[in-house]
């Protein structure tokens, strides 16, 4: 990427490893959904949604780069983008590796030396460091991203290659797709001896611990139901360290069964 001097961001992680990367000051718009870092974004002008981006509000803060997400953000939002002449770089990582790329690449901006070293480096390390130390036999896990239905992650997602980078099997990694929904006999027939319940996109709460703590899995009998914070599981950036050594720790006790 060329280096850009006004960006308009439209996915939260990628606001966030900006401000990480001292590229805060060239922001000069955001979604709604971007509130990392808190006490930095406040003051952003906003530019709606992510899904529902208002694309006459982007066009007017006359940004040099629009970055953009395949999953998180629409088709017509950027083909509108580009129509009213603006550069719109458009990622979708779905493996932790990517996400890593993908930060050194916003770095390749203009971040200075300090950045990289505190910012890049530490992600390309925890990424190396995970990859040469899987263990031999992965745990079985469920994490949700829903319920009502419960909805599960194939093998087409980030969260997957997280799960699997950390030591974690995912019984629906063939899903024929993204999000296949799962009943609880399917969940219970999985038998995952752990279960991740993130904060985001559903916002699971200790009553969702204690419900799947009655159902039949070796993840409920031995007490590894666990509330996570959401954006560890699908957030890539600045965050990857963090989660990797939070998956990892939740896993390294567990064996599959």
């Amino acid at each position: 990427m060329r280096e850009a001097r006004r960006i308009v961001s439209l996915v939260p992680s990628v606001t966030e490893a900006l401000f990480a990367l001292g590229l805060g000051e060239r922001v000069v718009g955001a979604t709604d959904w971007c509130v990392h870092p808190a006490g930095a974004v406040e003051k952003l002008p906003r530019v709606g949604g992510t899904k529902d981006t208002d694309v006459a509000a982007v066009v007017a803060l006359a940004p040099d780069l629009v970055l953009a997400n395949r999953e998180e953000n629409t088709e017509r939002t950027v083909r509108q983008l580009r129509a009213a002449g603006l550069a719109v770089r458009v990622d979708y990582p779905r493996t932790v590796a990517e996400g890593v790329a993908l930060l050194a690449d916003l770095a390749a901006l203009g971040a200075p030396p300090e950045a990289w070293d505190a910012v890049v480096e530490p992600a390309r390390r925890a990424l190396a460091e995970a990859l040469a130390s899987r263990p031999a036999a992965p745990v079985r896990v469920f994490s949700p991203i829903w319920r009502d239905p419960w909805m599960a992650v194939s093998g087409d997602t980030y969260i997957h290659d997280l799960l699997v980078l950390c030591g974690g099997e995912n019984p629906w990694a063939g899903a024929g797709r993204r999000y296949p929904i799962v009943t609880r006999a399917e969940v219970e027939a999985a038998r995952p001896g752990v279960v991740l319940l993130p904060d985001e996109p559903y916002a699971f709460a200790e009553a969702d611990r204690q419900e799947l703590s009655a159902w039949d899995l070796p993840a409920a009998r031995d007490g590894r139901i666990h509330l996570i914070d959401g954006t560890l599981v699908s957030w890539y950036g600045p965050r990857i360290p963090r989660a990797i050594e939070t998956i990892r720790l939740l896993f390294s006790s567990a064996q599959c069964p």
